[in-house]
């Protein structure tokens, strides 16, 4: 028995630092070695392994996938001040704080010209846009995780970082006690991916992060797929570094991920070029950064510069032009969405953000509003927030204390005038049919590229069709006439011509396009196509079972739930029969190569298609590639095996010379990649 557990035993070990290694490999280095299915096979083994003995090894990665929700955050004192840093907005404060530094130099030299400081050497890196993370390792094993907090006590969040799988959970310094600080961010391709699938699509990269590391269920944190990247050793007992140099080794020694991007420089006038440099190539990048950080490289130096009360004076963020600003909250009005959900939509004092003058901001939900204390904000002062060139968020008042006028949650619906319910965090209408801005919003969808692609259609169209035809549903598009369509006001025989002919020719749309343009709750483009895929025929599909959609991949029990009820809705049914009955095909695509030919070159490669294609449409292309057994992914990554360059193309063509991937520019060597010619 003893030796069979010592067997056991035996191999969780040799299994824990297999897979360790290939973590690491795969979420630090992003040089993966094996495929997920061979890193899921041995996952599986240790996971029967550790029921079997009843225990796990610390450093585990089943610990990483999150447990039960917690009570509440324990306050962790950090064992040293996590400081804030002093900020330059632009050229002349930089100069100035370089000046300084000299000075001090300079000033320390006189007084102690037996052990003068070396000439100021400066390390850039980047300033990442997520949460501030502090971890700490006593004999090698990751103690606790926390917030920054106020810089000397912050929040515990040891079973939400467990699940950032770049992470390490044991690190191979076992004589003492060290503090690692990094930043806890969200990919954007990831968000990306994310926001596909989601039911509650996330705004931004930097409040996902935040927002997954705060929450007390971590396997709301695990579901983020977040990483990290560690940038200093704020507290060390039992080792020490010479400089910034000696000190990155150790963490990058240590397996934690640090950022490839590292500058050192002894001229201050090319570290400055290479700051504006950083600030146009940031947008190119894969995560959120807000600027840069400068600092002294050798320790003794920053030892003899010290502290303010708040800032470090060896260190200087220089700040990007301002993604985040302050104005004056005016109102806020109620909009109807195609699916029923009111979301408040706030008007602020008009203000210049990031080179846009900014009018519209966005409020997620009633619970959003009495987050951010904004319930009596109208008037108030208050933060917000540009990032991606999305629309801006409001992040709460400027000064908590002030007291404005209130925002009054509405009752009714202000399109149909319908009694609203709330029903998780936000207020629904449920009057589906007779609610113009859903049934406008529903066409509106139903006709766009990514669905059916009725050319010549938009959301004036779809109301003005609500308005004088009566045109409540999209299968009432298929019944449309010619003589009813040139009676319409701006609607001569041509323009009712080519809208009819652009009806006609989406009745050949494929099964993919059609189930999106049908507007299922809580799925999207990609789901979407994996119904299509999995079941190729729309009966087989509207025949299943929620329990049978959990199978697919990434179909949880809402989604598949969603999708269930949807298809039992008689009215839905109905309005489906109707379009076939129209001649509206909605089948499955048929691949272009019936099976991939694994010699192909692109068999298996990951591809990434980027401006545009002048003999193909991007998405003729992408059909084609997975087709030939590639896989097209939405950005440019280490991973990435090719970049094919269309006309215009920008950032992910910068990415990928940077990143050294090869790129095919020449569309007629594609044609012939693809078969086509």
């Amino acid at each position: 028995m003893a030796d069979s557990l010592q067997r056991i035993t035996e191999r969780m070990a040799e299994l824990v630092k297999v897979l360790n290694e290939h973590s690491h490999r795969y979420y630090t280095e992003d040089t993966p070695t094996i495929s997920d299915k061979e890193y899921d096979l041995l996952y599986d083994e240790l996971t029967a392994l550790e029921a079997e003995s009843g225990t796990t090894l610390p450093n585990s990665p089943t610990l990483r996938v999150g447990g039960d929700i917690l009570k509440g955050f324990e306050p962790h004192r950090h064992l040293t001040r996590l400081w804030s840093l002093d900020k330059a907005q632009d050229a002349e404060d930089l100069a100035a704080w370089e000046a300084r530094v000299k000075k001090l130099v300079a000033d320390y030299n006189a007084k102690n010209p037996e052990s003068p400081l070396p000439d100021p050497e400066y390390v850039v890196e980047l300033k990442f846009d997520g949460l501030t993370l502090n971890l700490t390792y006593r004999g090698g094993r990751l103690e606790q995780a926390s917030t920054r907090g106020n810089g000397v006590v912050g929040e515990g969040i040891l079973a939400q970082v467990k699940t950032i799988r770049s992470v390490p959970l044991t690190i191979p310094f076992t004589e003492g006690t060290v503090e690692v600080q990094g930043e806890g961010i969200m990919r954007l391709s990831v968000l990306e991916q994310y926001n596909l699938t989601a039911a509650e699509p996330l705004k931004n990269a930097r409040n996902a992060a935040a927002g997954a590391l705060r929450n007390l269920d971590p396997r709301v944190t695990a579901s983020r797929k977040l990483d990290a990247f560690f940038y200093n050793a704020g507290y060390t007992n039992g080792i020490g570094f010479r400089d910034h140099r000696e000190m990155m080794n150790f963490l990058r020694g240590s397996g934690f991920p640090v950022n490839p991007y590292v500058r050192y420089f002894k001229e201050f006038s090319e570290l400055a070029a290479e700051l504006e440099q950083i600030a146009e190539r940031r947008h190119g990048l894969d995560y959120l950064i807000d600027g840069a950080v400068v600092k002294i490289v050798d320790f003794a130096t920053r030892d003899a510069l010290g502290y303010t009360d708040k800032f470090p004076r060896w260190a200087i963020a220089f700040k990007f032009e301002a993604e985040e600003t302050t104005t004056t909250l005016e109102s806020v009005s109620w909009e109807v969405g195609r699916t029923g959900k009111i979301t408040p939509l706030a008007r602020v004092e008009a203000v210049e953000l990031a080179g846009v003058t900014v009018q519209n901001c966005t409020l997620n939900n009633i619970g959003d509003i009495e987050r951010k204390n904004l319930k009596h904000g109208l008037g108030t002062r208050v933060f917000i927030r540009r990032s991606n060139d999305v629309i801006p968020e409001i992040l709460g008042k400027a000064d908590e204390s002030e007291v404005g006028q209130e925002i009054v949650y509405p009752t009714v619906c202000p399109g149909c005038g319908s009694p609203l319910e709330m029903r998780g965090a936000h207020l629904f209408c449920n009057n589906r049919l007779g609610c113009k801005p859903q049934v406008v919003g529903k066409i509106t969808h139903f006709a766009s590229r990514d669905c059916m692609d009725i050319e010549t259609f938009s959301g004036k169209t779809a109301e003005q069709l609500y308005d004088q035809l009566g045109v409540r549903d999209a299968a009432d598009l298929y019944d449309l006439t010619l003589e009813q369509l040139v009676g319409l006001e701006r609607f001569g025989e041509k323009k009712a011509a080519n809208l009819l002919a652009a009806l006609e020719k989406s009745k050949s749309r494929d099964l993919a396009s059609f189930l999106n343009a049908l507007g299922i709750p809580n799925t999207g483009k990609a789901t979407a196509k994996t119904l299509s895929d999995y079941y190729g025929d729309l009966d087989k599909l509207m025949a299943a079972e929620a329990e049978e959609l959990t199978a697919l991949p990434d179909v949880g029990g809402i989604v598949a739930e969603s999708i269930a009820s949807f298809f039992r809705d008689p009215l839905m049914q109905a309005s489906i029969a109707r379009m076939r009955a129209a001649g509206l095909k909605a089948e499955a695509e048929r691949p272009a190569v019936e099976v991939a030919d694994a010699s192909h070159p692109l068999f298996g490669k990951t591809v990434v298609l980027t401006g545009t294609l002048t003999k193909l449409t991007r998405d003729e292309a992408a059909k084609r590639l997975e087709a030939l057994g590639a896989k097209v992914a939405g950005s440019v990554s280490k991973k990435t095996h090719l970049v094919i360059a269309g006309e215009a193309a920008g950032s992910k063509l910068t990415k990928a010379r940077d990143l050294g991937v090869a790129v095919l520019e020449d569309e007629d060597e594609l044609l012939r990649l693809l078969g086509m010619e």
